[in-house]
């Protein structure tokens, strides 16, 4: 046996050093890669090597298993013989023993007969480097290398596994000391393992260093250089080598384009990762999963909800396994685009693929169900999570609190108010208290807002502003109008200037308020705000401004902040549709129109007149109503032709007042008027009749106002 031909390791030198070895070259980001194609691209052999290639490939020999020399046949199969190398290089990975002991294991497997394709393959498959070093110094004494470079690359392979840059830079001076050449395989390696320990600077010396030593890069070591100087900020590198790599016409795989989107995507250029994807699809080039998680973040972030959508179903169609990001992300789209449906179909994806569901899974479908209103989901949801011991944050809470809210769910409500008082992670917050009393509102339970009130104060929370505002909703909504005066005393005590929500508050719990309790609450509001004040006085006491009512009513919208001007007009007409006071109503609407506040409730077209009224509240619809049906019957006395089909928009009926919705009140005064109008068969909130109906009503209507004039 021969002896082990043992090399002293030695020192990492800088790279400056191995360069007086080798003669100056171009710069590699300026060489033009001549055939990327060919470069060798990882160290990986299969076995055996034939010794022939041209030869032409044995034929397959049957083996009866039940022959007795079947054992030694399949012994002496090249499976066996591979399995039996890996099994080598495992072996090796878990021993800790000696330099002897190596030799020990190499001598039982091959004896004296070592070749060098077995060599580089039980290398090949090692992960603990010390061993594989230890190998490599047995094999160099035992196996004659065609290319010993090859050898050394293999082992610096190993090392890279384990993010040991400083071996690798070590095997690398070694291999200049003994006058080896190193090739692009040796280049690369030491780069992706300088990637792989976070030394970006280490991998730009090493990539400019390339060029002295004679090497030209491949398009793998491009593409790695590509993602380093993106991380590193040099976008204009980075980008350069991609526009070299579509110029020079490189076989351009999806790594590159995997590399260029996350650079863009750390520039936070959504356009150019969109613009690169564009480029992958039409050179047929299908993306990695990391591509397809970026464009779907990229999506998400543009409110693209179907993009993300088509995306995931791209993924399910090529087999490939979402991330948990990905799946997190969706349900957290398809959340805020209120399509809870569509979550739920993800959530069971999830379940159905075998993936672990975390409390962040259930969370975020807990939050789609909330942002679309999906009550009874989101609460037995809610349960579900409770059954498996799941803590919600603070923020699931309140949001659970607000979808009662939105459905009067006052035992659910509840339920989870005293899961949050026993837990010690979860303690009520400001926040809960207003969705509880939001609850109470829109249940009927107002006699529970003092204590709620109470049990804020001993929490040591402290009612602010916003949520007197909801205290007053809730107490106007069940008609407790002394409770509504003095909870706006209560404001005034604690020192809080009323805010135009206040006030916008208080003018709708006015709509709900029987006439003769008005003057109390008039007083208040023109405590609040004197312009507001001002215009409900003239509606409610009769005040007489004539010629002014228009221009009080125009100061007063163009002085409230735009998010509260929608909600304010619509008040003010309910409340004057409430005092019988139609023309005043007529003036608002009108008014709110003229300032751009209510837009497009009317739309015409050759074939069709449509009034659309869904934006609207119940006073203000029937006053747009009117006006409309006035409008017709003016075209017609001038002699105009309606459109073929005439049609109402009352939406889906969400606004409530006083337990009527918008359609309800609406369908109920065309049947009052006896109109033509009926229910859109295919159109929920849609009324619709025809010319020649409408033409015998309205002409009906007419002869009505002249016999009772």
């Amino acid at each position: 046996m021969a002896t082990p031909r043992l090399c002293t390791t030695t020192n990492p030198q800088p790279i400056s050093h191995f360069l007086s070895r080798f003669p100056p070259s171009p710069n590699p980001l300026k060489t033009p890669l001549k055939n990327p194609l060919k470069t060798t691209l990882h160290v990986t052999l299969q076995y055996p090597s034939p010794q022939n290639p041209s030869a032409s490939p044995q034929k397959l020999i049957w083996v009866n298993p039940k022959n007795p020399k079947s054992r030694l046949l399949i012994n002496k199969s090249e499976n066996a013989r591979y399995d039996n190398l890996l099994k080598l290089a495992n072996t090796l990975d878990s021993c800790t023993g000696t330099l002897d002991d190596v030799v020990g294991l190499i001598d039982a497997e091959f004896g004296d007969n070592v070749s060098e394709v077995d060599a580089i393959l039980v290398l090949d498959n090692m992960r603990n480097a010390e061993m594989a070093v230890l190998m490599m110094r047995v094999l160099m004494g035992r196996v004659r290398f065609r290319r010993e470079v090859r050898l050394y690359n293999v082992v610096m392979k190993v090392m890279k596994k384990g993010k040991d840059i400083e071996g690798v830079e070590r095997l690398f001076g070694e291999m200049i000391g003994k006058g080896l050449a190193p090739d692009n395989v040796s280049f690369c390696t030491v780069i992706s393992c300088a990637r792989l320990r976070g030394l970006l600077g280490k991998c730009v010396e090493w990539f400019e260093s390339m060029g002295k030593f004679g090497c030209e890069p491949d398009y793998i070591t491009y593409s790695v250089m590509i993602d380093v100087y993106g991380q590193l900020g040099d976008v204009e590198r980075a980008l350069s080598l991609y526009d070299r790599a579509r110029t020079e016409k490189w076989r351009i795989d999806v790594r590159i384009f995997s590399m260029v989107i996350k650079v863009y995507d750390e520039m936070k250029n959504f356009d150019g990762c969109l613009n690169v994807y564009q480029e992958m699809r039409a050179l047929g080039v299908k993306p990695d999963l990391f591509i397809y998680t970026t464009l779907i973040k990229i999506y998400a972030k543009r409110g693209n909800f179907d993009g993300c959508l088509n995306l995931y179903e791209e993924i399910k169609a090529r087999g490939l396994k979402p991330s948990m990001f990905v799946y997190h992300k969706l349900l957290d789209v398809l959340g805020r685009a209120k399509r809870p449906g569509k979550a739920k179909s993800i959530f069971t994806d999830m379940i159905d693929n075998g993936v672990s569901l975390s409390p962040v899974s259930y969370a975020a479908l807990l939050q789609a169900y909330c942002r679309a209103s999906f009550g009874e989901d989101a609460i037995q949801l809610y349960r579900e999570m409770k059954e498996k011991g799941m803590e919600l944050n603070i923020g699931m809470c309140n949001a659970l609190l607000a979808t009662c809210s939105d459905f009067g769910y006052m035992n659910e409500a509840d339920e989870i108010f005293e899961d949050m008082k026993c837990s010690e992670t979860c303690k009520p917050d400001l926040w809960t208290f207003i969705a509880m009393i939001g609850v109470c509102c829109s249940s009927g339970h107002a006699a529970r807002v003092e204590s709620l009130l109470n049990e804020m104060l001993e929490a040591g929370l402290k009612p602010d502003l916003f949520v007197l505002t909801s205290v007053l909703k809730c107490y106007g909504n069940a008609n407790r109008t002394d409770d509504v005066v003095r909870t706006f005393d209560r404001v005034v005590e604690l020192g809080f200037t009323p805010d135009e929500k206040f006030c916008a508050c208080l003018l709708s719990v006015m709509v709900q308020t029987p006439k003769q309790e008005l003057p109390r609450l008039v007083d208040c509001l023109e405590k609040a705000n004197l312009k507001i004040g001002v215009v409900v006085k003239v509606l409610v006491e009769g005040e007489n401004i004539e010629g002014q009512f228009r221009e009080v009513v125009s100061e007063l919208l163009n002085a409230t902040a735009a998010s509260l001007r929608t909600g304010i007009s619509n008040c003010l007409i309910d409340l004057c549709v409430n005092m019988n006071l139609k023309d005043r109503a007529r003036d608002v609407l009108e008014m709110a129109q003229s300032l751009g506040i209510y837009t497009n409730i009317h739309s015409k077209t050759q074939f069709q007149t449509s009034l659309h009224l869904k934006h609207l509240s119940v006073g203000a619809a029937l006053t747009a109503l009117q006006i409309w049906i006035s409008d017709l019957s003016d075209a017609l006395d001038k002699g105009e032709e309606l459109p073929s089909v005439l049609e109402i928009n009352t939406g889906q009926g969400k606004y409530r007042l006083e337990d009527k919705t918008l359609v309800g009140a609406i369908e109920s005064r065309l049947k009052e008027l006896n109109s033509p109008f009926h229910e859109a068969p295919d159109k929920a909130g849609w009324f619709l009749t025809t010319r020649a109906a409408a033409i015998s009503w309205l002409q009906g209507l007419k002869a009505e106002v002249l016999v009772s004039a």
